[in-house]
């Protein structure tokens, strides 16, 4: 199971990358994994402000639909749009090709309240 100690993590299974005042998010390895075959990654929040924990887009597997909540207040700014023709990219590099979206986010200090790798190993049991 890839964890990346560099990012934060959500107890949704959400990972964060902060990149100045921007922060990326894509969904984790082991939910990708919990997920099965990827075949559509939805959001259609782009340029919205949206406070933390509201549902930013939806992710489709063969089996199963799932929620994607938003990490960090703020307004998202970019969708990963290379997953309109390769969805299955969050399975094969879900923290790098399969990034979801980027938000400026309005509150430095809700990154406080995201998870370490190892409070999000403890959460999945890895």
């Amino acid at each position: 199971m890839n964890i990346p100690s560099e990012l934060k993590y959500t107890k949704d299974h959400e990972w964060v990358r902060i990149e100045g005042d921007i922060a990326v998010v894509g969904i984790t390895d082991f939910a990708q994994s919990e997920l099965g075959d990827i075949v559509y990654v939805e959001v259609e929040t782009l340029d919205e402000t949206l406070e933390a924990d509201d549902i930013f887009g939806t992710v489709e597997a063969v089996k199963t639909v799932s929620d994607l909540f938003l990490p960090l207040s703020g307004e998202i700014v970019a969708f990963n749009e290379a997953l309109e023709d390769e969805p299955e990219s969050v399975n094969t590099d879900p923290y790098g090709a399969g990034w979801m979206i980027k938000i400026k986010y309005s509150d430095a200090s809700q990154i406080e309240n995201l998870l370490s790798d190892e409070g999000y190993k403890a959460i999945i049991g890895a």
